[in-house]
């Protein structure tokens, strides 16, 4: 939630010597004045959390007022009657005293939702609630819609945010909503991608960082094109990469949308001419547009291939190991194009661990030998059966799914109860539902893996 964010970035204030002591603070009165009081209270709903920044960012204010109201936050967190959203972490940190305490609150992160949780109420239910209460209205929309899309981009969840509630305003005192209602959500379409998307990518950047985006990216665009070469798909999604890191807390107004438009330009250029499923996509007018719809492209048929060399202790251990990492895993995914995103990531996870493990042992080929020998034990079942768990899931309808896995599971375990067979399709049911779709939610699935 963005007023939980905007609390640890506030009681982070209390240690930013170790930074630089108003590194912290110019970055929550950077915010504060680039939205202004009512944008920054539209996204940081808690009162005191506002009337901080509004005191302590104003000119002229003195220095020790902002570390002061972040002490005074911290204690307040610690309260009965504490404003600020419950976060499991809390009582924890609420057992220390003074600076461990501060430090402790500071350290606390809400992980973004697993899947967006705001559902658009019907035009008429939407106008009853506006014409009943505006003000409660607004503040329930945005809470709501902030704590679903809240790794989107400030400047793109206010801009989607005011285009909402603009709508509304204007459409409730319509002589025809229906007619408005339908206008403005086509005249909004490709903000509420810009929404959607941003907060996808955003997620998954919080989780993984960018190195392990970059993966995410080559691995979801080798799927889609096993054709292509690792040299080929890798400058794209290195690419995909920097405009997340670049964007994504960025309070530019345009940074998402400018530079997500310059990335799906060049990515066009460069997989139009390979797959008339992208040509067609990059047909379109408007870039947001174009990137969800190549992003929508399923995967292809694998190709036959010969088996994927392991890397060896030269390459992991040499300067350029992470890339010779990825490359593996994108020889994995080429040959795998229906893989789960979590399980691809949860491979390069084992081989960095690896090359941390071995290349500074005693005797790195021994300690790599012997890494290769359990994954060439356990590793290709894992890989057959996910990739034909997540290809059946894409292919058939879910009931149709539902059935080919319990006679799946018959054969296999003959002997099982039908109420173990019961749950175990239930259970593999719901991992390819969430976590075989390009988007699932990356920390949920792959502690699934």
């Amino acid at each position: 939630m963005r007023a939980a964010l905007a609390l640890l970035l506030l009681l982070a204030a209390v240690h930013a010597e170790h930074r630089g002591r108003d590194y912290v603070r110019d970055k929550v009165c950077q915010e504060f004045k680039t939205l202004g009081k009512e944008d920054f209270r539209t996204l940081h709903l808690v009162r005191e959390i506002v009337s901080l920044a509004q005191t302590c960012c104003a000119e002229g204010a003195d220095p020790s007022c902002y570390d002061a109201g972040a002490s005074a936050l911290s204690a307040k967190s610690c309260s009965r009657s504490s404003p600020f959203p419950a976060h499991p972490g809390t009582a924890s940190c609420c057992t220390h005293q003074g600076l461990e305490q501060k430090l402790c609150l500071a350290a606390l992160r809400h992980p973004p939702p697993l899947l967006p949780r705001y559902l658009q109420p019907s035009n008429q239910e939407l106008c009853q609630a506006f014409e009943k209460d505006p003000k409660d209205f607004a503040d329930r929309f945005l809470h709501e819609y902030a704590s679903s899309y809240g790794e989107a981009p400030l400047p793109v969840l206010l801009g989607s945010t005011r285009s909402f509630l603009s709508m509304v305003s204007t459409c409730c005192i319509s002589p025809t909503p229906t007619t408005c209602f339908l206008k403005e959500k086509l005249d909004g379409k490709a903000l509420s991608l810009l929404t959607l998307m941003s907060n996808r990518v955003c997620s998954r950047f919080t989780v993984f960082g960018k190195d392990k985006v970059t993966l995410s990216s080559l691995t979801w665009l080798a799927q889609k094109l096993p054709g292509a070469s690792f040299e080929d798909l890798l400058p794209l999604a290195e690419g995909a990469a920097a405009v997340f890191a670049q964007c994504c807390g960025s309070l530019a107004e345009d940074c998402m949308q400018r530079k997500l438009s310059e990335h799906t330009a060049k990515a066009c250029a460069a997989l139009s001419p390979r797959d008339p499923r992208f040509a067609e996509c990059c047909r379109g007018q408007n870039p947001v547009q174009n990137y969800f719809c190549l992003s929508a492209v399923p995967p292809a048929p694998a190709p036959k291939l010969p088996e994927v060399p392991k890397p060896t202790k030269e390459q992991l251990c040499g300067e350029e190991g992470a890339r010779h990492a990825k490359r593996y895993v994108f020889e994995l995914a080429r040959r795998h194009t229906s893989l789960p995103d979590a399980l691809l990531a949860t491979v390069y996870d084992a081989s960095e661990k690896a090359r941390g493990e071995c290349c500074s042992a005693k005797d790195p080929s021994a300690c790599l030998h012997k890494k290769h020998q359990w994954a060439e034990a356990e590793l290709p079942t894992l890989l057959e059966n996910a990739n034909q768990l997540c290809g059946q899931y894409t292919q058939l309808s879910f009931l149709e799914f539902k059935k080919r896995l319990q006679k799946s599971l018959q054969r296999t375990m003959p002997n099982a109860s039908p109420e173990l067979l019961g749950q175990l399709v239930e259970q593999r049911a719901d991992f390819a539902s969430t976590c075989c779709p390009p988007n699932s939610p990356p920390l949920y699935c792959t502690s699934k893996v």
